[in-house]
């Protein structure tokens, strides 16, 4: 089939990928306009669009999806389907076009974590598995019929890094067996089904990001891993001098012990940092300081006092 794909991150670039390589025509790819980011404010562009470049695919950058003049151009493609990977909404105008419909790749097992962080909530939330689901689109975000469903178990010792590529991986593998199912009109969409408890997965800001040093240790152990390395987990600490430091925590590993003083910060100034919550302590393994590069605990104590620490909750 002649297929126009559409997405942003890395995460997206496998499944554009595999499509390049499989018996279907990438005839476009549609993401997001360059913008600023960094210091220095430079022009960055897409993962997705990277790929599209080095392969001499046709780009479209539209600003707004419904704008007639990117439509136009979407519609002169002549596309039989859309294949859309962590992008964004899109108007019935254009989910509506090809004739075969559009699918989406969504990093969950649909319904559960309908949203734009799947990975990251399933492991905030100490789930044990999750997986991919394609599913063709409709007016509701992530919630049209599913078509194909493949699921992968998470380890205690996953980060929200770990589990991306791992999924990035499978979402290859199940956009092949949609296009080719639904080029072979073997594959029957089907209603998701209804389930008592859902969770979503909203998209995380970075007020989300603070450490929530109230619960216990498996949650924040759950927090930090999710968040791990993007968009990390938060600690706010005042020096002895009065200053406020803000860090960035990738790795942490729960101590549980009894009487333990909840924000109350220990350190032997060698290889030992850890945070008191209601069940333990919490061992800080991996960090990085606001403005520096990340490193292990050893590394940044050589460098660091932190004698009259105090935790900004």
């Amino acid at each position: 089939m002649r297929v126009v794909f559409m997405g942003t991150p890395e995460f997206a670039v496998a499944s554009l990928d595999a499509i390049c390589h499989s018996s279907h025509e990438v005839v476009g790819v549609v993401t997001v306009p360059d913008k600023q980011s960094g210091r220095g404010l430079k022009m960055n562009c897409s993962a997705v669009k990277e790929y599209a470049m080095q392969h001499s695919l046709p780009l479209l950058q539209p600003e707004k999806l419904r704008d007639p003049s990117f439509l136009s151009a979407l519609e002169t493609l002549n596309a039989d389907i859309f294949v859309v990977v962590a992008f964004r909404m899109l108007p019935e105008c254009v989910w509506a076009m090809p004739p075969r419909g559009t699918f989406n790749l969504h990093a969950s097992l649909l319904p559960q974590y309908r949203g734009a962080a799947p990975i990251n909530w399933a492991i905030i939330n100490g789930e044990r598995q999750t997986g991919v689901t394609t599913f063709m689109l409709n007016e509701r975000i992530d919630e049209g019929k599913i078509l194909l469903q493949e699921s992968c178990e998470i380890d205690p010792e996953d980060t929200a890094e770990t589990v991306h590529d791992r999924l990035a991986e499978m979402g290859r593998r199940i956009v092949i067996r949609t296009l080719d199912g639904i080029a072979d009109n073997q594959l029957h969409p089907t209603q998701q089904p209804e389930v008592n408890h859902l969770r979503t997965a909203p998209k995380i800001y970075k007020a989300d990001c603070a450490i929530p040093w109230h619960k216990c240790g498996h949650d924040i152990e759950n927090f930090v891993r999710g968040l791990s390395p993007y968009p990390a987990a938060t600690m706010h600490i005042i020096d002895a001098t009065g200053k406020e430091l803000l860090f960035k925590v990738f790795k942490v590993e729960h101590q549980p012990a009894e009487n333990s003083s909840i924000g109350s910060i220990v350190s032997d100034g060698i290889r030992v940092l850890k945070v008191g919550v209601s069940d333990g302590f919490i061992h800080i393994l991996s960090l990085q300081l606001s403005g520096k590069h990340r490193v292990s605990i050893d590394e940044f104590l050589r460098g660091h006092n932190t004698n009259h620490w105090k935790l900004i909750p």
